[in-house]
């Protein structure tokens, strides 16, 4: 079994999604089966690279600042009953992704995938960390053991930003408009952060689509059993 979940790094759902999501699988009776994929969207693009604090993002949108806890606050809650400890939605700073992402894709190609977009979560929900521009990406790829120089040279040259374009324009096909979506098998689509349970109860339910139980309906005749025993 496949998922795909499609997130911006300074999504605030996004973050407390990913660990709702990997803490479903682990509870999953065919955990082993499951391969969770992250992939690229990018929610706010024209952001300038000196980054803009979530409160000021939110006054910007039209939301009073108790309209931005009662939604955010939440989210914190929520994060951290999951295992995260310490989850800022509100006192963070927002900033373009795009580099964000291809570093992402880099890594990726690195074989630091999970511990890339794991380690970029918990950097910028747990520590406010600012990791869209250059330095800073650099700064991060050396932290999680990648090649400084090489990382550089990637940013740079731009070379995986047609890539990150395309699992956006994907999602988007599919039926992403915001993050996080969630698609399991490229057939079964979940829009926003939903509960454990609910991962759970869908899994499962892709797995009895995908591994139906064999019908008998002629009965059954007499049979050998691996003990040696016979029942005629």
């Amino acid at each position: 079994m496949q998922i795909e979940m499609w997130s911006d790094i300074i999504c605030p759902i996004c973050g407390m999604t990913q660990l709702r999501l990997r803490n479903a699988v682990a509870e999953f009776e065919h955990a082993d089966e499951v391969e969770v994929i992250h992939r690229s969207f990018q929610v706010h693009p024209g952001i300038a690279p000196e980054g803009i604090t979530q409160t000021q993002l939110s006054l910007n949108a039209g939301m009073t600042s108790k309209q931005m806890n009662s939604i955010l606050r939440p989210i914190e809650i929520a994060a951290d009953e999951e295992g995260f400890g310490g989850y800022h939605a509100v006192d963070r700073t927002l900033g373009p992704t795009d580099l964000t992402h291809e570093l992402l894709a880099y890594a990726t190609d690195q074989g630091r995938h999970h511990e890339a977009w794991t380690a970029m979560f918990n950097a910028h929900f747990r520590a406010n960390r600012q990791l869209w521009t250059l330095e800073q990406l650099v700064e991060f790829a050396r932290e999680i053991g990648l090649d400084a120089d090489d990382a550089r040279g990637v940013l740079v040259s731009r070379r995986y930003k047609r890539q990150v374009e395309q699992e956006q324009a994907r999602g988007q096909r599919m039926g992403a408009y915001g993050t996080p979506f969630i698609v399991i098998d490229e057939k079964y689509g979940i829009g926003g952060g939903v509960d454990k349970a609910t991962f759970v109860r869908a899994m499962r339910q892709v797995w009895d689509e995908n591994h139906p139980a064999l019908s008998m309906p002629f009965g059954e005749g007499d049979q050998c059993g691996p003990d040696g025993a016979c029942a005629v």
